[in-house]
């Protein structure tokens, strides 16, 4: 698995169930690394997605504790152990945990990859992801060049899990 998050210089990731901030050229990214692909997130995040409508192209699976949820397009995983059992049957694809907080604190240990948009201010935030900078087993191994958006500073940086945990 790998996990995909856009974060302050706080590793905050939301205020009020929306993003904190929208870059066009963030979500190009996020678009090109996870089309095609299976994207986990929780009930909050897909609560926040536009219309509440499934990302196109891609196997979304919604990871909540509800037993009684369903929505058009979506997967539902009731637990850790039925999510993995899920994903077997997506093996020739690559899995992206897109938030929020609580799924990315449940999933970021399984990880072995991560994609961060860190942007450079610190906003004001009810919603955090893992900081992986002070993560045991993280590793930043790739950072771009500074990107910009109006007055807004910003990078893409690629961390590896060194000890992540295997789904079985």
């Amino acid at each position: 698995m790998k996990l995909i998050a856009a974060v302050d210089s706080n590793w905050g990731i939301g205020l009020n169930n929306q993003l904190l901030v929208n870059i066009p050229s963030d979500k190009r990214y996020f678009k090109a690394l996870t089309e095609h692909q299976v994207v986990v997130m929780g009930r909050k995040t897909y609560e926040s997605l536009p219309g509440k409508r499934a990302l196109e192209n891609r196997v979304n699976i919604i990871l909540t504790k509800a037993m009684e949820f369903q929505a058009k397009g979506f997967l539902a995983a009731h637990s850790l152990e039925e999510l993995f059992g899920m994903l077997r049957q997506f093996q020739e694809k690559e899995v992206f945990v897109i938030g929020g907080q609580t799924v990315y604190e449940q999933l970021h240990p399984y990880c072995e990859e991560a994609y961060i948009t860190k942007i450079e201010y610190a906003y004001h935030a009810d919603r955090f992801c893992p900081n992986l900078d002070q993560q045991k087993g993280w590793t930043r191994i790739g950072i771009s060049e500074e990107e910009t958006y109006y007055d807004l500073e910003y990078y893409f940086c690629k961390y590896k899990n060194h000890k992540f945990l295997r789904i079985s």
